[in-house]
């Protein structure tokens, strides 16, 4: 989550606030520059954001490993088909978008 609270505050504050940030506990965030945003704030936004980007991280463990896809990529050319564009898809489809 903490990758969360530190783009909450670049979200929350349109990259005006500059923060110091030390572990996992979003008590321990120290702004450095700009406004400070109320930790309920942060808190809601990171949550808001955790759910917007799910699909990432799901996508992210669902496509194939580079080496296949640029194989992929290799034999759909030489022979003319959709393979790696059909397992992109595939892995999106089954992913949405939230």
């Amino acid at each position: 989550m903490a990758k969360n609270y530190i783009q909450a505050v670049r979200e929350l504050s349109g990259g005006s606030t500059t923060i110091e940030y030390w572990g996992e506990d979003i008590n321990t965030v120290n702004f450095t520059k700009g406004t400070p945003i109320p930790i309920a704030d942060i808190e809601a936004k990171a949550a808001e954001i955790e759910i917007r980007d799910s699909h990432i991280h799901l996508r992210h463990k669902a496509y194939p490993s580079i080496g296949d896809q640029l194989d992929m990529m290799w034999h759909d050319k030489k022979d003319g088909t959709t393979t790696w564009e059909d397992a992109v898809q595939a892995v999106k489809d089954a992913n949405p978008k939230s």
